[in-house]
């Protein structure tokens, strides 16, 4: 089977190695942070990223959004060199890792750029990766939920299972999924009304695929969920592409609404 790093993108995507998207403890990182980690994978994108200690180098204004000040960025990057995240083997085996490791901003025209190195370990465990996501670079642009994000990636890397369109996971399955922090939305009601519902609802709206999480109950006690996806047909891909391209203000209360509409209907 050919190693992921040794795959080019095609133009407007970007390739995730699926040991990337089902890291453990990634509550910590906000949006921007997340956005900031798929720029600096996909600027080192090829063989060498799985070379121990090689250094990348990326313009800071590509990691940047608008008039974003540099201080947001250098708030980034040190919440990726200092979130320790879990990956786990298909053995069952724990490695434990930062996501970033040393990086120097140098000042110049346009900003400047920014020179950076993963750390070994990471580079160690994507090296004979072979399981990956393809994303949409102007999809992952379009989310305002980390959660959407998230769940994005957790799809798009499933969808490619071809034979597969649905997953039973734990309470604490779909909350490592969604990246949910540790101690954060614990109740039911607060864990599907401010990740699961607005993650869905984007997800749903911006992307190709068309995502559902069901709870699994006992009773009334909610014991787990089932996940389920399919590639949207081509009005749906259509409308996705639509509201990707409708202002971004008003676009949660707009899908919120047309959510609630479907629902009723």
């Amino acid at each position: 089977m050919k190693k992921t790093l040794t795959i080019s993108p095609s133009r407007g995507e970007m390739l995730k190695p699926a040991e990337l998207i089902e890291l453990r403890g990634v509550g910590p990182l906000s949006l921007h942070d997340r956005r900031v980690f798929n720029g600096l994978v996909e600027a080192a994108w090829g063989p060498q990223m799985a070379e121990p200690g090689r250094k990348f180098t990326i313009s800071t204004a590509s990691l940047l959004f608008g008039d974003e000040p540099m201080t947001r960025l250098i708030d980034s990057i040190e919440r990726l060199m200092q979130t320790i995240v879990v990956a786990r083997t298909a053995e069952g085996e724990e490695t434990r890792l930062q996501l970033l490791g040393t990086n120097t901003i140098k000042k110049g025209p346009n900003r400047g750029t920014l020179t950076y190195s993963f750390p070994p370990d990471l580079a160690e465990l994507i090296k004979d990766s072979s399981i990956f996501a393809k994303l949409d670079l102007a999809v992952m642009q379009s989310f305002g939920s980390k959660y959407a994000f998230a769940l994005y990636e957790a799809v798009a890397r499933r969808v490619r299972m071809k034979h597969v369109f649905y997953e039973t996971l734990s309470i604490e399955g779909i909350r490592d999924l969604l990246g949910v922090e540790d101690g954060k939305l614990v109740p039911y009601k607060n864990l599907q009304a401010k990740a699961i519902d607005p993650a869905l609802t984007e997800v749903n709206a911006l992307t190709p695929f068309t995502v559902s999480i069901e709870s699994r109950r006992e009773g009334r006690k909610v014991m787990g969920f089932t996940l389920g996806w399919q590639v949207k047909d081509e009005a749906g891909m259509q409308e996705a592409y639509a509201e990707m391209n409708r202002p971004r203000i008003g676009r949660r209360e707009r899908l919120t609404q047309a959510a609630e509409r479907v629902i009723s209907d």
